[in-house]
């Protein structure tokens, strides 16, 4: 199909289509001094033709400048449905350029500026520098709680045990089933692999030493930080966000509340009471599912058996290994999660990101403590 607007030296085109493609071949002059002809003539001519694709060809225009191009680049919008893509078949960088901008411009988008090679070097660095601020200020901001907090200890009145009363009943009471069905499919999980592993070197007995070592040293700790870090430290920061986004904060400080006292002290020890005990929770779940499973597969382990060669294989020195990382897990995922509501700034948009921070920031934070303590722990021989 060729629909031909009579070519002149001020300028014109030639539409053809092939399938579901059209094709805007332009000659000549097209400039803002010829954009008032040129028009109402190529928005006619496309605005009853379906296409999904705008090809054009601007090798035989003379002049272009950003009125042109966006004449061109209704071609795109004028249809009976909006082009899904468009492309520039050929033409001069420059045309590119400026057809570029104006379509983008006509369907609404932001112009996306060509990314320079060094565009990686830059991005690495920009992520170095800035992990390097979010490690101090996170430091700082540690520090400023630590000194808060001995100050409480010191001063008992000034603690606010309703707040971390309630807050313990959030953090740990409301996430006991969570903690607890998950441990206990992992600890499911692991004894179903050790049983269908060990049972062929006949050594199914020593299930119960997999189960007892991931579940008690590691899983559960790990497991219930990780949890706590996706569940308590996002409701952290969105909740000292909101207050930060309607000015409480703001309230608080001129009244003469230290917001550390009445906000990160309160959520820190609700976490350092919270997590020892759902991590013991999530290690019995574990070990019941390890009893659960062996009874199933019938690998010939009665739960007297079970205890029995759990209690002579894992002592508590790996149950003291296991339990004395939470207390680490849970400050680092109050610290985070308060320092990044304390950071929101007065947009949604901020509330929303640092949200997400908050939680990665948290989870790498306790996987790279936890990965410290198994060295730790290797080099004492525990």
């Amino acid at each position: 199909m060729n629909a031909m607007a009579g070519k002149s030296k001020c300028g014109s085109y030639e539409l053809s289509q092939e399938g579901q493609a059209l094709t805007v071949k332009a000659y000549g002059i097209w400039t803002l001094q010829t954009a008032a002809e040129l028009d109402g003539k190529i928005s006619n001519d496309v605005a009853n033709k379906i296409y999904q694709h705008v090809d054009y060809d601007l090798c035989d225009v003379s002049k272009l400048d950003t009125a042109g191009a966006y004449l061109l680049a209704r071609a795109i919008k004028l249809g009976t449905a909006p082009a899904h893509s468009w492309a520039v078949t050929k033409g001069n960088k420059g045309q590119k350029i400026l057809m570029s901008a104006a379509a983008e411009a006509t369907l609404g988008h932001e112009m996306r500026p060509p990314r320079p090679w060094f565009d990686v070097f830059a991005r690495v660095g920009i992520a170095t520098s800035r992990f390097w601020t979010e490690l101090v200020e996170t430091i700082a901001f540690l520090g400023k709680f630590f000194t808060v907090l001995f100050r409480c200890i010191t001063q008992p009145h000034r603690m606010r045990w309703k707040a971390i009363v309630a807050l313990v009943e959030k953090i740990g009471l409301d996430a006991v089933p969570i903690i607890m069905v998950l441990c206990f499919f992992i600890g499911a999980v692991i004894a179903y692999m050790g049983a269908n592993l060990l049972a062929s070197f006949g050594a199914g007995v020593f299930m119960v030493d997999l189960v007892g070592f991931s579940v008690i040293r590691e899983l559960a700790p790990i497991i219930t930080a990780i949890l706590i870090a996706g569940r308590s430290d996002s409701a952290f920061t969105a909740q000292l966000g909101a207050m930060k986004m309607r000015q409480e904060i703001d309230a608080m400080t001129v009244i003469g509340l230290d917001t550390f006292e009445v906000l990160v002290v309160p959520r820190a020890l609700a976490a350092l009471i919270a997590m020892p005990i759902l991590t013991f929770l999530g290690m019995i779940s574990g070990i019941l599912a390890g009893i659960l499973v062996a009874a199933i597969v019938g690998s010939g382990l009665s739960p007297i058996l079970f205890l029995t060669r759990l209690q002579d294989v894992v002592g508590l020195s790996h149950f003291w290994v296991g339990m004395v990382k939470t207390p680490f897990f849970a400050i680092i995922i109050a610290i985070i999660g308060c320092r990044q509501g304390l950071a929101v700034t007065g947009s949604v948009e901020s509330l929303g990101s640092r949200t997400t921070t908050s939680v990665v920031q948290a989870i790498f934070a306790v996987i790279t403590v936890d990965a410290i303590f198994a060295i730790l722990f290797y080099q004492l021989g525990v």
